[in-house]
């Protein structure tokens, strides 16, 4: 198996990843779900970050499923990771303009050659959803 000599350590979504002097890598905007004032929305840009260990020559993609998994929203195109031993890297893999058409449990899937490493949810809804499902109860105090 061409990736068994490959570790995904972790996965983070955010609005924008940039390099520092001193090779830091600057994330900002870390997310794990979307809630926007309605649907359907466009992402202008974001980023998934991969951290990955091991050793060898990998290729490594990342896609968006869509809630029922029958559709890719998007893809990234494949990565060659060059490791030596002991090694890692960080991957990055943007996209943009990315349409999200309605509320649900989207799926990000992590590649390493054909095999999906790692997937799970990103949760996209829009405030009226959100505020249709939270019900509350008005307490009122009376004072006789």
């Amino acid at each position: 198996m061409e990736n068994e000599n490959l570790r995904l350590v972790y996965t983070l979504l955010c609005d924008d990843v940039r390099l520092e002097m001193g090779n830091k890598v600057s994330l900002m905007g870390v997310f794990q779900n979307i809630m926007v004032e309605k649907l359907p929305v466009s992402l202008i840009k974001f980023a998934v970050v991969n951290h990955w260990r091991g050793q060898g020559n990998h290729s490594t993609e990342v896609r968006i499923l869509s809630p029922d998994r029958s559709n890719l929203v998007v893809t990234s195109q494949p990565t060659r990771l060059e490791l030596n031993p002991g090694g890692f890297t960080d991957n990055v893999s943007f996209f943009v303009n990315v349409v999200f058409p309605t509320a649900g449990t989207y799926w990000v899937q992590t590649l390493a050659g054909p095999e999906v490493v790692e997937e799970f949810p990103l949760i996209v809804t829009d405030v009226g959803t959100v505020a249709g499902d939270n019900t509350t109860e008005e307490i009122t105090d009376t004072i006789n």
